[in-house]
């Protein structure tokens, strides 16, 4: 073999060693996540934690002081309108106390009796003017008086029947003061045994029971809570940055409430003040209440339940959509890395609206174009990557 064919040779081989350790030696692929460019539906939600609230909730309070008898009612039971759900054993009057009540209870009867005397004086007025009048209108219609004489009569007739009515209105005003007076006398009357009744305002069932205990209470103690457990709404603590975006008529997307499925409801009102909540980490919070009535409440949900709501703040259905991990801040805009070929490719993209999950596109992709999830530090513009 000439020495030119032997140099061939090795320039031959050594060229292939050479592209056989480059091969073998070769960084293997980028092993990362990716997820697709789709175009569906989206929305974008205040996701906060709320609770059930009776619409008409109802505290019952004692009308009067005294002992009251123990409650034999127990919470959830259900009750009826004007149903007795309490007794009280009002305090008995001292001497003084008694004295000073038996005197209002006179002066009060005295007014009344006056009162219904004056009615009855402006009733014999009222019938007199009308006979005034019916002859004046007959000696007018005969020619003996004039017809001025007849308007007269009848403007007299008028102001005599508003003060009848007037003085109707005064007896009856006396009558209610003379039950207001007797009404104070009922802890002091001969019976010492005398029980007020506290009775229920509306239908519905029994929320809670402060204390059913037998006790002495104070007029205005709360005894007990009443609602209509038919009529449940949702109240949701937001923070008052995130509720200035909720408009009534917003839907709800009711979640973790413990039963199968997910529930509808719809945003009623916006609370127009807040207050202040410290969250769990201490940090003074401004709240304000979201209140949302359910479009078809299930059974099974009570008066202060917890659950999970989702208040909808916007909505689309047609929409280029990609991964919200898949895109990040690169100085004033918004960048992901795109798969072409193999390889990572930076790319401005242009974002509308996010949720936690996926991210509107407007610009910078197209529909089936895959995209790199949480890209790492190491990822760079033109790397070779592969999915995993």
């Amino acid at each position: 073999m000439s020495s030119l064919s032997r140099n061939i040779t090795y320039l031959v081989l050594g060229l292939m060693a050479i592209a056989l350790a480059a091969w073998l030696f070769r960084p293997a692929p980028l092993k990362v996540d990716t997820g697709l460019v789709e175009r569906g539906s989206m929305q974008v939600t205040v996701d906060e934690q709320g609770e059930t609230r009776s619409h008409d909730r109802f505290v019952v309070t004692a009308p009067v002081s005294g002992r009251m008898v123990r409650i034999e009612l127990h919470d959830g039971d259900a009750v009826q309108q004007n149903q007795m759900v309490a007794k009280i054993a009002p305090l008995p009057l001292s001497v003084r106390e008694r004295g000073e009540q038996t005197a209002r209870v006179a002066a009060a009867e005295s007014r009344q009796r006056e009162a219904e005397e004056l009615m009855r004086r402006a009733s014999e007025e009222l019938a007199q003017a009308k006979r005034e009048a019916r002859r004046i209108e007959r000696l007018v219609k005969d020619g003996f008086m004039s017809a001025q004489a007849a308007e007269q009569a009848r403007n007299a007739e008028i102001k005599v029947a508003n003060e009848a009515e007037a003085a109707r209105f005064r007896a009856t005003s006396a009558a209610a003061e003379v039950r207001l007076a007797k009404s104070g006398l009922i802890a002091g009357g001969d019976n010492i045994h005398t029980l007020f009744s506290v009775r229920s305002p509306v239908a519905g069932r029994i929320l809670r029971i402060v204390d059913p205990s037998e006790r002495v209470v104070a007029a205005g103690t709360p005894l007990l809570t009443v609602g209509d457990l038919s009529k449940l709404e949702v109240v949701v603590e937001l923070l008052s940055s995130e509720a200035v975006k909720v408009k009534p008529g917003m839907p709800i997307i009711i979640d973790g409430w413990g039963g199968s499925g997910k529930l509808a409801a719809k945003v009623q009102r916006i609370e127009p003040y807040a207050f202040t909540k410290v969250s769990a980490l201490g940090v003074e919070e401004k709240r304000t209440n979201v209140v949302g009535e359910f479009i078809d409440p299930p059974q099974g949900l009570g008066d202060g339940y917890r659950v999970i709501a989702k208040i909808v703040v916007w909505a689309a259905e047609a929409v280029n959509k990609v991964p919200s991990s898949a895109v990040f801040r690169c100085a004033d805009a918004w960048c992901t890395f795109v798969i072409e070929n193999g390889r990572a490719k930076k790319r401005d993209v242009k974002i509308g609206q996010r949720n936690a999950n996926e991210a509107e596109v407007l610009e910078g992709l197209t529909q089936g174009e895959t995209v790199i999830r949480h890209p790492a530090s190491t990822i760079e513009d033109g790397i070779s990557v592969e999915a995993r």
